[in-house]
């Protein structure tokens, strides 16, 4: 058996145990959220690049799949192809917020590739939410929604020991990091949704993560930068359509939506939790 189906398996006590000690009533609660399928699937595709427009919104849209794209506003794949995002959002595809400049934390091990001009330790939490709310009046202006999710750029959240979602939770409806993790409709923390960064891995080990999600009844998130190219992190073209392929497959079973619709359903699941309370 290979390491990662072992990890995976190795997991599923505690999920399985979880489920358990909650009962049928809770799981049925949690599945509802899912459209009374096993679980929720959400494709994530950061830093607007041409490979997207190019590469992944045609396959999703062979498929009648949607996904959700962090858009960095100054990036020039915006700039250049607005009417090819309008038309993505158009068929159904989120185009979420990824700051206007994708500021990283440059005071951290391994951020030489940071410029001074966006490094957020050198930002005030206040030009870092006018920033993303500049980007929100952008994606707005492109798609005429309202309602999306946000991404933090390198899944950098403090600016001094501050969290400057904080002051962005009206903005948004759930903003998605960057650490690993299968959680219930209750367990997601909306200010900062789990995921998998996909830079490398196979099919299978993508296929294996669905499955494990299907078995717990649980969200899954990927996020994807380069698909066949264009990004220094990136997934080989096959090992994506190996997955889209099999979402597609089980798609009675799987929920598959961008993140903005599923963190709708997740909010008001927990609102509704905590009102029972």
């Amino acid at each position: 058996m290979s390491p990662v189906k072992m990890r995976l398996l190795q997991s599923l006590p505690l999920l399985a145990a979880t489920l358990l000690l909650a009962g049928p009533a809770a799981t049925a609660q949690t599945t509802s959220v899912w459209h009374n399928k096993q679980c929720a699937v959400v494709l994530t595709y950061d830093d607007a690049i041409d490979a997207d427009l190019d590469r992944v919104v045609p396959a999703l849209d062979s498929l009648k799949l949607r996904g959700t794209f962090y858009l960095i506003g100054s990036a020039p794949a915006v700039a250049k192809r607005l009417p090819e995002w309008r038309r993505a959002a158009q068929r159904g595809h989120e185009l979420g917020n990824h700051a206007l400049f994708h500021p990283c934390d440059g005071s951290l091990p391994g951020r030489a590739f940071v410029t001074p001009d966006n490094d957020l330790s050198k930002y005030t939490v206040g030009r870092a939410v006018a920033e993303i709310r500049a980007n929100n009046t952008l994606l707005n202006a492109i798609d005429g929604k309202t309602a999306r999710t946000f991404a933090y750029p390198c899944g950098d959240r403090q600016i001094g020991g501050v969290n400057f979602y904080d002051q962005l939770k009206p903005d948004f409806v759930a903003a998605r990091g960057v650490t690993g993790g299968l959680q219930t409709a209750a367990q997601v923390d909306l200010s900062n949704v789990d995921c998998y960064a996909i830079n490398g891995q196979n099919g299978q080990y993508m296929i294996d993560l669905v499955k494990q999600a299907q078995q717990s009844h649980t969200l899954l998130v990927f996020l994807f930068h380069g698909v066949g190219g264009g990004h220094s992190l990136n997934v080989d073209l096959a090992a994506h359509r190996q997955l889209l392929r099999y979402l597609k497959a089980h798609e009675r079973d799987i929920d598959i939506a961008p993140l903005v619709e599923v963190a709708e359903r997740i909010q008001a699941y927990q609102q509704d939790s905590a009102a029972r309370k």
